[in-house]
């Protein structure tokens, strides 16, 4: 039944295990101090928590470089300590989705130190090699300026790796059905320990057939489909949450033609264009994208974001468009990233209060299911005093304590942020407890109102004009209900006049205050916005009750 599709209108809360929080002392986050704030996701309105990944590595690369994948990192616990989250989190109602790291392990994987042994290997086909240097082996690189290949030289194999990340990082040969069962095994594996799906890491980059010198690599999507088939298998109700950066005409094989690719996938077009709203105040460009992003198969469902663990990639963007941002958001060398982004988080990078209650308000109202990244409920800032990408990596600011009430070592994973005005004593999460005007109560509230408005995460929407450039005005409606999401981007004021006969649109009853709009003789609406100001209105009529629910 279509009811049974519990990510169209949930939360997600994103979360780095080894930042969030230290109970054993040794710096580094672990279970313990994950079921230990439970709570504080519960009252914070989430029900679905989505964590990096937390698997045996020599972490290289924020766990992504996988050693095992099926343990647990010690710095992190036990398997025991998993499944002990695991039933806190279900007690609560909280749904876990984890990592899929499948497009590449770690060159310290046992399969990799297998397959390096030579071609008789059991696991030397596991991965993609070439015998002659490729003509194409400083091409394609994910990380322009930091990686300098996608083929290295391995002396002990006596032969050329591929990998699309870092030379820590093989491939994965995924056309080998060998490759394909064992992923199978590892999902199969964390699925009967209950969770409720995967955020799958670089999904393109699993699909593509790399072959030595050819530029255009085939795309293998009856694999997509073949992962779809067996989580439902396994279990009925579980997601795939793809991480595909692509242009909007190549998003169809991804959810499939029928539905039956992934569930859910990131929106990194809208989200670039979303930026160059909030940095130009023109929302024409970010209109276009959503209009592009619009017809997916009825289950499908766009993922939402503002800021994630990576850079805020800008790729999609046109170079003047992408000056733009830098321009306003990143304008010195040292907060842009890769030629394409920027590596700050988002209170810093906006600057004010004000636009960051814009921003998550806007998120929150697009088409699709919100992710929220951790820290940012409460205004967290970022290092960039940290290498790349580690900048928007640091702890969990929980108390005015010493080390932020992270952990009770000297010495942690990556420092604290412990100047300037988004220093711990400044941010923190107990501080802006007991602040009803603190933006981690504005958040709470902002989350309980979302969750009161199924017609977005299932409902049909239209653009609703208005003569400014500068305000985005939506209409959603689902099952004979109806809601009207304004956004102003600029920093003036502005009266919207917004002619809604044709939705014979008599009373607009607004979600936050205590206010409605009543139509003119004309049937037409009068708003005021206010500088960076936003309205969420529930279309009523006599007896029609202020909220509801799903």
């Amino acid at each position: 039944m279509i009811e049974d599709l519990w990510y169209k209108n949930a939360i997600i809360y994103s979360l780095d295990l080894e930042t969030f929080m230290d109970v054993n002392g040794d710096g580094v986050g672990d279970f313990e101090g994950l079921c230990r704030r439970l709570d504080y996701l519960h009252a914070l309105g989430v029900d679905t928590v989505w964590l990096a990944p937390f698997q045996p590595t020599p972490n290289k690369d924020n766990g992504y470089d996988i050693q095992d994948y099926y343990g647990v990192d010690p710095r992190h616990g036990s398997s025991g300590d998993f499944v002990e989250f695991m039933h806190q989190a279900n007690k609560r109602g909280i749904k876990v989705i984890i990592d899929l790291v499948v497009n590449h392990t770690s060159d310290q994987h046992p399969w990799f130190q297998d397959a390096r042994t030579g071609k008789h290997a059991k696991h030397h086909d596991w991965y993609v090699w070439s015998e002659e240097k490729p003509a194409n082996w400083d091409e394609g690189m994910v990380f322009p300026g930091v990686q300098e290949s996608t083929w290295t030289y391995d002396k002990k194999a006596k032969a050329y790796y591929f990998h699309r990340f870092f030379d820590f990082q093989p491939d994965l040969n995924t056309g080998n059905p060998e490759v394909r069962a064992e992923i199978r095994k590892i999902m199969g594996y964390w699925l009967e320990l209950g969770v409720a799906g995967f955020r799958v890491d670089a999904v393109p980059f699993i699909l593509e057939q790399p072959v030595p010198g050819k530029e255009k690599m085939t795309m293998k999507f009856e694999y997509l489909r073949e992962m779809r088939r067996f989580l439902q298998w396994r279990r009925g109700d579980a997601v795939l949450l793809g991480e595909a950066n692509v242009l909007p005409e190549e998003t169809q094989p991804y959810f499939g033609n029928e539905g039956d690719g992934i569930h859910l996938m990131f929106n990194f077009y809208v989200n670039q264009h979303l930026f160059y709203a909030l940095a130009t105040t023109d929302t024409e460009p970010l209109v276009k994208a959503l209009e592009a992003t619009k017809d997916i198969f009825p289950t499908a469902q766009w993922a939402q974001f503002l800021r994630n663990h990576d850079e805020l990639d800008l790729g999609r963007l046109t170079d003047e468009q992408r000056q733009k941002v830098f321009a306003r958001f990143g304008p010195e060398k040292n907060m842009q990233l890769y030629d394409r982004g920027i590596r700050r988080r988002l209170a810093p990078m906006l600057g004010s209060r004000q636009q960051s209650e814009l921003a998550y308000s806007l998120m929150f109202a697009l088409p699709g299911t919100p992710v929220i990244r951790y820290g940012d409920e409460i205004g967290m800032g970022d290092n960039l005093a940290l290498n790349e990408r580690e900048a928007v990596r640091t702890p969990m600011h929980w108390s005015g304590e010493p080390q932020a009430g992270f952990s009770q070592n000297s010495k942690l994973v990556h420092p604290v942020i412990s100047e300037g005005p988004y220093a711990y004593p400044h941010v923190n999460v107990d501080a802006q407890r007991r602040d009803p005007d603190s933006m981690l109560n504005w958040m709470m509230a902002l989350i309980r109102l979302r969750k009161e408005c199924p017609e977005i995460g299932w409902g049909d929407w239209q653009i609703l004009k208005t003569k400014f450039p500068q305000v985005l005005a939506m209409h959603y409606t689902w099952r004979g209900d109806a809601l009207v999401i304004l956004h102003n981007f600029d920093e003036k004021a502005h009266e919207v006049v917004l002619d809604l006969k044709k939705q014979e649109i008599i009373k607009l009853i607004d979600l936050m205050t205590n206010y409605q709009s009543e139509a003119d003789q004309k049937g037409v609406h009068r708003i005021i916005l206010e500088a960076y100001g936003y309205r969420w209105f529930r279309v009523g009529n006599a007896g029609h009750t202020q909220h509801r629910t799903a």
